[in-house]
């Protein structure tokens, strides 16, 4: 009563503060941003602006995804575990493989560049292509070749980077699946395949391998079964990060 101007200049601050959302600090909003700017931007977000057929990015590099020089003030397992807690966060398969286990499929992929997969469903299973070009493995499923032969399209790509293997000791791995036909655990027991068959110590597992590249009439489906089988990823697998198996 004894100061109107100050009172109206009290309500109306008051007035101010009622049309703010609730939860609404000045302080929060500024330590919030605070956080956003120290905070390390190891990632790049946002989808490749090159697509191919069906989708997928089209010569998908590692800095596109990661910063790379970021990085590599990080050790090997820092690396790692950044990798695995963003991608841990999205409905992808994902993994960091050793440089030693990389060497091995990659030397195997040169030589056999393509294998037949079986996928585990309802009632029996089914085969996919894997055909290799250049460190990405292209899946399509064996009718989709039969049917449309060169022109079938990929239902899952890995991507694999070898950009950090000689000074870390790692190769990161990420993928694009077509979700019209696969899910994440379907894609990750494929990807699982890869490590399975190409960086196994059984000769008679990569042998399989070998026959199905350079004597096809040998090649026998059933073995890739059986030794899916016999290694256990032909149960249903959790989704997300790709299994250490071999």
């Amino acid at each position: 009563r004894s100061s109107p101007d100050v009172f109206e200049s009290r309500m109306e601050k008051r007035s101010e503060v009622k049309k703010q959302p609730v939860g609404f600090s000045n302080q929060g909003e500024f330590i919030r941003c605070m956080e956003e700017k120290a905070r390390p931007i190891f990632f790049a977000e946002g989808p490749g602006t090159k697509t191919s057929k069906g989708g997928f990015t089209k010569d998908k590099t590692l800095d596109s995804i990661l910063n790379v020089e970021m990085v590599k003030e990080k050790s090997a397992e820092e690396i790692k575990q950044i990798w695995n807690q963003y991608f841990s966060a999205k409905d992808t398969v994902y993994a960091v493989i050793p440089a030693e286990k990389f060497d091995l499929i990659w030397k195997r992929a040169q030589k056999c560049p393509s294998f037949l997969y079986a996928l585990p469903r309802k009632e029996g299973y089914e085969f996919f292509v894997g055909q290799w070009s250049g460190t990405e493995l292209h899946f399509t499923s064996l009718i989709n070749i039969q049917t449309q032969g060169e022109a079938a399209p990929s239902q899952l790509v890995l991507y694999h980077y070898p950009e950090l293997q000689k000074e870390k000791g790692v190769v990161l791995m990420t993928a694009e699946m077509d979700s019209k036909f696969l899910v994440v655990h379907e894609a990750q027991c494929l990807a699982n395949q890869v490590q399975l068959f190409y960086a196994t110590d059984r000769s008679e597992t990569y042998e399989l391998v070998e026959t199905f590249n350079h004597r096809s009439s040998e090649f026998k489906y059933m073995s890739v079964i059986a030794e899916l089988e016999q290694s256990g990823l032909g149960r249903e697998l959790r989704p997300g990060q790709v299994s250490d198996k071999s």
